[in-house]
């Protein structure tokens, strides 16, 4: 099995509804999200699949969500927007977007210290 891996970051603000801490308060982060795509073959390149094509489908993800206030940014507007939650999220948009591609799983990095694994097995 291969696996490829891409790392990008956006930059957004949010609070944690409900949270009995610092966090239910607005503060902000600089977000690194990972996306594993796993593979049994390469193609006819020698390449699991394209770091283009996997950096350009989550950067269209990730812009929607840069730069903005995720408590007001749907799908956030809804439920919390916890690295769980965007990272479960990403994960689902990108098996959306890339039928093909194989997603394993996206971690969601709110610090260098902290961060959320979605994976559907």
């Amino acid at each position: 099995m291969y696996q490829v891996h891409v790392r990008r970051h956006f930059d957004s603000a949010h609070a944690l509804r409900g949270y009995q801490g610092k966090c239910e308060r607005l503060h902000g982060h600089r977000w690194e999200i990972v996306v594993c795509v796993e593979r049994a073959e390469l193609d006819a390149c020698g390449m699991a699949f394209d770091f283009t094509v996997l950096k350009r489908e989550l950067d269209a993800v990730l812009d929607t969500l840069d730069h903005r206030n995720l408590n007001e940014t749907p799908p956030f507007d809804q439920m919390n927007p916890s690295s769980e939650n965007i990272a479960r999220m990403v994960f689902q948009i990108l098996r959306e977007r890339l039928p093909d591609a194989g997603v394993r799983y996206v971690e969601a990095w709110e610090s260098p210290d902290a961060w959320a694994t979605y994976r559907e097995d």
